[in-house]
């Protein structure tokens, strides 16, 4: 039983870092349209970037919560200016060229720069060791991601509920013709939602420096997995991202205990299932489908 539980919270906590990315990929999808293949090579850079500020300004992991979301949301605003915009209009094949041109660009940025041996990153000292509920012991950094992302993800979820701008960008994912109708200028929300997206895939990259290698590929195998819980949560439905990520989390961490050569293999294989028995996702409109 105990050991259940542990990988529960393992599965949570490894579910976080998608089921906020997601959030990001999501809101994109809903509001632009745009299917953001550089997702996760955003979550690769929020990542690297935490590691470099550390290493070059001493900006602690507590800090970097703050200050890489921010600048990857300033680098979500350029990209959608210069170039996202461009293409709004056209074919939707051409911004997947594009966010798929860009992860490229990216990942050879970064591997010239720092090699492909990864970047240390060392662990809050507050965050290290276990806790001890009960019989139960629980890492301490595993606890504190999916505390954290939770919290981020009721926050996200009061903004779009409780807020005129929420309302905004939730009509917007549904019925933006329709939205469009009723004077409300979509098209201004249209730059920071993106930067928005951006800046939630930086968070996770973030929160993953501690817990994982930090390399230029470290969003390669991230995307496809993301791009699984998106599809199984429903493309552009929100609630439907976040519940999948922690889903998805909860099959990786479950198929690597007790099928290691099949955990992989498990997430498509739920995939699969979900589309078969509902084309649209868990919470996608068919529309969407």
């Amino acid at each position: 039983m105990n050991e259940i539980l542990q990988y529960t919270v393992q599965g949570l906590a490894a579910g976080s870092f998608y089921a906020l990315a997601a959030l990001g990929l999501a809101v994109i999808f809903g509001v632009l349209g745009v299917v953001n293949f550089a997702h996760g090579a955003v979550y690769m850079l929020g990542a690297v970037t935490a590691a470099v500020l550390l290493d070059t300004l001493g900006v602690n992991f507590w800090l970097a919560l703050i200050v890489v979301p921010v600048l990857l949301f300033i680098f979500g605003v350029l990209l959608e200016r210069v170039f996202i915009s461009r293409l709004i209009a056209l074919d939707p094949l051409y911004n997947f060229l594009l966010t798929f041109g860009l992860t490229l660009l990216l990942v050879d940025l970064v591997k010239r720069q720092y090699g492909v041996s990864g970047l240390p990153y060392t662990r809050p000292e507050m965050l290290s060791g276990q806790l001890q509920v009960g019989e139960i012991r629980l890492p301490t950094f595993q606890v504190f991601v999916l505390v954290f992302s939770v919290l981020v993800c009721l926050a996200v979820w009061l903004l779009l509920t409780r807020t005129k701008i929420g309302m905004i960008v939730r009509a917007s994912t549904e019925k933006a013709e329709l939205t469009r109708a009723l004077g409300v200028d979509v098209n201004k929300w249209v730059t920071p939602v993106f930067g928005f997206g951006i800046a939630l895939a930086g968070l996770a990259g973030v929160l993953a420096a501690p817990f994982r290698a930090i390399t230029a590929d470290m969003g390669s195998s991230f995307i496809i997995i993301l791009f699984a819980v998106v599809v199984i949560g429903g493309l552009g439905s929100i609630l439907g991202a976040v519940v999948a990520g922690f889903l998805v989390g909860l099959v990786e961490v479950f198929g690597q205990a007790y099928a290691p050569a099949l955990s992989q293999i498990v997430i498509f294989i739920l995939m699969a299932l979900v589309i078969l028995l509902r084309p649209a996702g868990l919470f996608g409109k068919e529309e969407h489908a």
